[in-house]
C-alpha cells in the first residue's frame, strides 16, 4: 500500500478515502491521530490492525462540533455545557454513556460509554466535516511506542499500513489529551488520563470538585480510556527517569560503568551532560510546556538503533498542572524506573 502525504489543499481527497473505509492520519494540537471512519466497524478493525493495537481499547471519537456528539448521546452530565463551552476545541476527551448500539462495539471495546473530543486543528475540524462521519483517531504510532508529533513520525512507523497522512506540521502540545469521565451524571467528573487541561483548572472553572482515577486496570478489564492499561510511550531503549539532585551521580555512574547513554533535558543539564555522554536531545527551554512538547520526539530520537545507546536518561518535572500528564507519559516510558544512586 502507498501511503500518501496530502498537504492542506487536498483535504477533500483525504475526506474521499477515510470516508469510505480507508485509514488516513490527521494532526491535533496534541499528537497525530489515526483516522478511520467511526461508523464503519472494518474500518475501526483496520485502526487495530495497522497499530497493532489491542481490541479491547476503546478508542476517541474525534468530532467537528458538539452537535455531532448529540446524534450518540442523550443524558448529558450537568456540567458538559459549561465545560464544552470553555474547552472545545481543545485538549480535553469526554467520556459519556452513549445511545445502545449507536456506535460500533469496536469503537467502544463493548462499554457502553464512549470518548469524544473535537481537536484544536483547524485542518482536522475540515477533514472531519468533508468527511461528513465522526473519526476514531488514535495516536497514529505503533502500540506501545512514543506518540507521534510530527508527520514524519507517523510515516516512520505506519507507511505501507496506512492510505495516508495529513501534513499538519509539529504538534503544539506534545502529549495526548486529558480524559475526563462524565458517564454518570450523579457523580462528580474523574480524571481518567492527564493531560494539558489539569485538575486544578477544572476545578477552578467549576468550582466544584474533580477526581483523578488512580486505579490499576487488571488483565481482564475493559479500559475506560486509552493509556489506562496496556504499556504505552516506551522505546525499545532502557528508559531511566532522574530527579534533579542526581544528575551528578547519574553522569559518574555512566562513566564508570562505560555506558553509552543518551539524556533527554532541558538547557541547564543538556550542558552539564553534552560533553560526557553519547546524545542529547535538548528541550527549547527548562519548562515543563517544553518538556512536553519534545518528549515523544526525544523517545524517538534517541531509540535510532545507529545511536546503540544502552540507556536513556530523562529529566523530571514536579508532579503537579502539565508536569502531571508529562509524568504520566514519562513514568510509562520508563517503567516507573527512577536512577537510583547506589542501585544501579
Amino acid at each position: 500500500m502507498e501511503t500518501i502525504l496530502y498537504e492542506d489543499n487536498q483535504i477533500k481527497e483525504a475526506a474521499a478515502v477515510v470516508k469510505n473505509g480507508g485509514l488516513v492520519a490527521f494532526p491535533t494540537e496534541t499528537v497525530y491521530g489515526l483516522g478511520a471512519n467511526a461508523l464503519l466497524p472494518a474500518a475501526v478493525k483496520s485502526v487495530y490492525a495497522a497499530k497493532g493495537r489491542p481490541s479491547d481499547n476503546p478508542l476517541i471519537v474525534h468530532v467537528a462540533n458538539f452537535e455531532q456528539v448529540k446524534e450518540y448521546v442523550d443524558n448529558f452530565h450537568p456540567l458538559t455545557e459549561k465545560i464544552v463551552a470553555n474547552y472545545w476545541p481543545g485538549p480535553l476527551t469526554l467520556i459519556f454513556s452513549i445511545k445502545k448500539d449507536s456506535l460500533p462495539q469496536e469503537v467502544t471495546g463493548g462499554l457502553s460509554t464512549a470518548a469524544f473530543r473535537m481537536p484544536d486543528q483547524a485542518l482536522t475540524l475540515a477533514l472531519i466535516e468533508a468527511a461528513g462521519v465522526p473519526l476514531v483517531g488514535p495516536s497514529a504510532n505503533t502500540s506501545g511506542k512514543p506518540s507521534p508529533t510530527t508527520a514524519d513520525h507517523v510515516y516512520h512507523d505506519l507507511a505501507g499500513k496506512i492510505n495516508g497522512i495529513l501534513d499538519g506540521g509539529a504538534t503544539k502540545i506534545g502529549v495526548e489529551s486529558t480524559v475526563l469521565d462524565l458517564s454518570d451524571p450523579t457523580k462528580p467528573p474523574m480524571i481518567l488520563r492527564p493531560g494539558a487541561v489539569t485538575q486544578e483548572e477544572l476545578e477552578a472553572l467549576l468550582d466544584s470538585p474533580v477526581l483523578l482515577d488512580g486505579h490499576l486496570v487488571s488483565a481482564t478489564e475493559v479500559p475506560k480510556a486509552p493509556g489506562m492499561k496496556y504499556k504505552h510511550y516506551a522505546p525499545d531503549t532502557e528508559v531511566l527517569m532522574v530527579k534533579p539532585q542526581d544528575w551528578s551521580t547519574a553522569l559518574k555512574w555512566v562513566q564508570e560503568k562505560q555506558k553509552r547513554a543518551g539524556v533527554i533535558a532541558g538547557p541547564a543539564v543538556s550542558e552539564t551532560m553534552r560533553y560526557d555522554t553519547a546524545a542529547v536531545f535538548m528541550y527549547a527551554k527548562d519548562t515543563v510546556e517544553a518538556a512536553s512538547k519534545s518528549l515523544f520526539a526525544g523517545l524517538r530520537a534517541l531509540d535510532e538503533p545507529l545511536l546503540a545507546l544502552d540507556v536513556i536518561l530523562v529529566e523530571t518535572f514536579p508532579n503537579e498542572g502539565l508536569g502531571t500528564a508529562y509524568m504520566n507519559r514519562l513514568s510509562k516510558a520508563a517503567n516507573g524506573r527512577f536512577f537510583e544512586p547506589g542501585e544501579q
